[in-house]
């Protein structure tokens, strides 16, 4: 399962970061980080962005960038 498939209110944990060079880089320079737990928050109502919880602070991240964030639901 992937970020963008959470629904609000569903809570994951990070086991995987797909993305590569820059957008890898600066998903983990916000925290977004292997082992971290996500909450989401709100979707908008065509999926795009998507509005999620990570380490208390808000964070939102295109619908595209979400795919790439393996999860395991926690919640």
């Amino acid at each position: 399962m992937n970020l963008a498939k959470l629904k609000p209110g569903q809570k994951g944990t990070i086991t995987a970061i797909g993305s590569i060079g820059a957008l890898k880089r600066r998903l983990m320079d916000m925290g977004v980080l292997i082992g971290e737990e996500v909450r989401v928050l709100k979707v908008a109502p065509m999926g795009d962005p998507i509005e999620v919880c990570i380490k208390s602070y808000n964070l939102s991240l295109r619908k595209k960038e979400a795919e790439g964030i393996a999860m395991e639901v926690t919640g």
